[in-house]
């Protein structure tokens, strides 16, 4: 396997890196255990455990060469009695004298060795006789035979006296030690990582245009004070955007009063060459008004509701066919998403109008995400929009080149409160090249949606 360059190891590293808070605290809590967990446990089994172990295999092979050093001066069944007795009362050895034997030839040893390794070193140390032993076929004892001229002389010996069994406990309780402390602070970081998520909700609640009436700072003193700025903040946008909208209005209302009665005296007025072009100058002035409305009011509260979008799209198609187009609805029977109602249609209708001002087929869709969300498609067979300028497209007042300008009506506000209405959803709005030939403008919302029945229904 190829390493990588050392100048790559950082980015590799980062990009396997937890991305989310909660992961990277936990990370900061877990990793610095685990390195303390391991560096203690080398340090016990290191400097502590195979110490004691090594002295305690010393001290079993020093009585052990004691025995065999006793029966070697008297080789007499009395002799290994009196041995056999002494060793039993003091140092806890059985010792039997297998006549005519000869050591085993298998070697049986632990599966890590360190207990095999340690006692092997120290009897090799006391003993000058073949011997042979087996630390693995009883749990409690150590079987080990020396070779003598008369036989074997088997010592059983407890398990105890050659190894430190206890040392599993201290790992034991420094595994339980280390899952406690790691709970009690898992439990910390979670409610710091709620407090934030809590706040990140807030912030994309407002970004869609709702609001979440029982947020309120909570957590450490930094996020606290980060919460607050945000009401603050939210507090100040809101008052702008009643200011923006009251101010339209009241604009609105002092216009509308002139223009009502330039119209009323142009139509009391005898006919003249300039009558007909003067209406159609107050006619778009009134438009105008209108739109600038919408787009202030594309901010304005509005509480979600559930929508069945077949009708929306009825409703908007209506007022479509109104002034020509041939206009085809498709969407399955009672697919119904939560929006705010009055701005959805407010964007459906804009873009209807935009695309049945600039073809003669206009074609609404719409269907649910396999990913969850919504889409809805609004098609035409129009001129289109070149590539390069989609985004331009979006730009409030934007009215684009001449092919897309044979609509004089209005100001290029469409599709700028039509993006302005899907975001505020916490969607988004796109264009492309339509089947039809003409603009596609992709309306994709992340609201959950059901369906009643999976049919679709097609409307001329």
């Amino acid at each position: 396997m190829r390493l990588l360059p050392a100048y790559l190891w950082p980015r590799f590293l980062k990009r396997r890196l937890p991305t989310s808070l909660w992961g990277r605290s936990l990370l900061i809590i877990v990793l610095p255990v685990l390195v303390m967990q391991t560096a203690v446990t080398w340090i016990f089994f290191d400097a502590h455990w195979q110490t004691v172990t090594a002295r305690l295999s010393e001290g079993l092979a020093g009585d052990i060469a004691w025995a065999v050093e006793s029966y070697e001066d008297d080789p007499t069944r009395e002799n290994l009695d009196r041995i056999a007795e002494r060793a039993e009362r003091s140092m806890s050895l059985s010792i039997a004298l297998q006549e005519d034997r000869t050591l085993p030839t298998e070697q049986r040893r632990g599966a890590i060795g360190v207990v095999d390794r340690v006692l092997d070193r120290a009897l090799a140390g006391r003993l000058d006789r073949p011997y042979w032993f087996d630390t693995t076929r009883y749990p409690a004892y150590v079987d080990i035979q020396v070779q003598e001229p008369q036989g074997v002389l088997r010592i059983i010996a407890p398990r105890e006296r050659a190894v430190a069994t206890q040392a599993h406990i201290f790992v034991l309780w420094l595994a339980v030690a280390t899952i406690l402390l790691m709970g009690v602070a898992i439990l910390f970081i979670r409610n710091q990582v709620r407090a934030i998520e809590r706040l990140a909700d807030a912030a994309e609640a407002f970004g869609r245009g709702e609001t979440v009436p029982r947020f309120k700072p909570h957590g450490a003193r930094e996020v606290r004070a980060a919460a607050t700025a945000f009401l603050a903040m939210r507090d100040r946008i809101q008052r702008h955007i009643d200011q923006r909208t009251a101010l339209l209005a009241s604009v609105s209302h002092d216009l509308r009063t002139p223009l009502t009665r330039l119209r009323l005296e142009l139509a009391l007025a005898p006919p003249f060459k300039r009558q007909a072009a003067m209406r159609g100058d107050l006619d778009e002035m009134e438009h105008m008004i209108d739109e600038y409305l919408d787009f202030a009011r594309g901010e304005a509260g509005e509480p979600p509701a559930p929508v069945v979008i077949p009708d929306l799209l009825e409703a908007a198609a209506a007022d479509a066919r109104r002034v020509g187009a041939e206009v085809e609805v498709v969407a399955p029977a009672g697919l119904t998403t939560a929006v705010r109602p009055l701005a959805f249609k407010r964007a459906l209708v804009n873009l209807t109008g935009n695309a049945a001002a600039h073809g003669d087929r206009v074609r609404l869709s719409a269907r649910p995400l396999a990913s969850g969300g919504l889409e809805i498609l609004v098609e035409d067979d129009g001129p289109g929009i070149p590539e390069g300028l989609h985004e331009e497209a979006f730009r409030p007042f934007s009215r684009l080149d001449e092919s897309r300008n044979q609509n004089r009506k209005g100001v290029g506000l469409g599709l700028a409160i039509a993006r302005d209405v899907a975001r505020g959803h916490g969607g988004e709005v796109t264009l492309g090249r339509s089947d039809l030939g003409g603009l596609k403008a992709i309306i994709r919302l992340p609201t959950p949606v059901s369906t009643a029945a999976p049919s679709s229904e097609t409307a001329p």
